[in-house]
């Protein structure tokens, strides 16, 4: 397989990594289950994949700015901001109806991603100081809006609905995982945006000299990037019954950590969709299986930071050998 196959977004056929990731999390939940057998419970085992959609669809987001050389650092901001948009259309004070609350969700993604994309692909500058001045004045936003406490009088219809609702005996959250993984598939395989996101991830001078608008591919990858993530912010805020202004918590940290775990190449071009579903479902029995053991929550971020490092390592040591 040549180099530029090797970078083609595909599914089908499971790359040898793929199969060594899901090879992985076999054997973690197999360890975690001898050593408490409560994982291996339906009620334990539904909770966990449920936990696990949430954060596949922000690792998905994170992992398309990824493939074009960057970083979405205000990831977890943003979803506070987005969780509080959510609830204040739809709380009391406003009393909009719940699909008006979504759109003011999904649009506050939209505007947020046009900033950091204006930033990075216009001004052009570092994606990594972009992000980060975002977080900040998201985290200002946020916090000044409500003084630092949720909102909580929304309608229970958007919990009702989005998160405990089922279909087919399947949780919605599940179910909207796999139309996201499913839909971006199909995008980064058959249309030409996702193909270009490879080009210009793998050599922006050369991207641009085949006639690829840069520009144009940059702002719709953070632009698509915090769509993503106001999708699944309005999912999480269904979720808790209210808009949390730290509902991000520790998102991003998981997500680059999701991302890179399960395959997605930190210097762009590479990787598909199977990264982060992988990724995020190892991170997800991580650390529910940590939490089961009762290993301390300070510990379990040092062996999140520990991965991340081994994983980079992993992925200099394998391009090197294939180079």
């Amino acid at each position: 397989m040549s180099s530029s196959d090797a970078k083609k977004p595909s599914l089908a056929g499971l790359p040898v990594f793929e199969i060594a990731m899901a090879i992985s999390i076999a054997l973690m939940f197999l360890i975690f289950s001898i050593i408490e057998p409560q994982i291996m419970s339906v009620r334990n085992l539904s909770n966990v994949f449920t936990q696990a959609s949430y954060l596949v669809i922000f690792a998905c987001a994170q992992s398309i700015v990824i493939l074009v050389r960057g970083f979405d650092l205000s990831l977890g901001t943003t979803v506070s901001a987005i969780s509080l948009t959510t609830a204040l259309a739809m709380s009391a004070g406003f009393g909009l109806p719940v699909t008006v609350g979504i759109l003011a969700g999904l649009l506050t993604g939209l505007v947020i991603g046009a900033f950091n994309g204006f930033c990075v692909a216009v001004l052009e500058i570092n994606p990594f100081v972009v992000t980060l001045g975002t977080l900040n004045i998201l985290l200002a936003i946020s916090s000044t809006i409500t003084g630092g406490f949720p909102i909580t009088d929304i309608p229970d219809r958007l919990t009702a609905v989005l998160s405990e609702g089922r279909v087919l005996a399947i949780p919605v959250p599940i179910l909207l995982m796999i139309c996201t993984l499913v839909a971006l598939h199909l995008m980064l395989k058959f249309t030409v945006f996702g193909r270009s996101l490879y080009h210009v991830g793998s050599n922006p001078k050369a991207a641009r000299a085949a006639g690829i608008n840069v520009r144009k591919i940059l702002l719709g990858a953070y632009i698509l990037c915090s769509v993503l993530i106001a999708f699944g912010a309005i999912l999480m805020t269904a979720r808790t019954g209210s808009g949390e202004p730290n509902l991000g918590g520790q998102l991003t940290l998981q997500t680059i950590a999701a991302a890179v775990i399960g395959g997605m190449n930190l210097r762009g071009g590479e990787g598909s969709i199977a990264a982060p579903f992988l990724g995020a479902i190892f991170v997800t029995i991580l650390g529910n299986g940590m939490n089961l053991v009762r290993i301390d929550g300070f510990f379990q971020e040092i062996a999140l930071g520990c991965l991340i490092i081994a994983s980079l390592l992993f992925d200099r040591l394998r391009h090197r050998r294939n180079s």
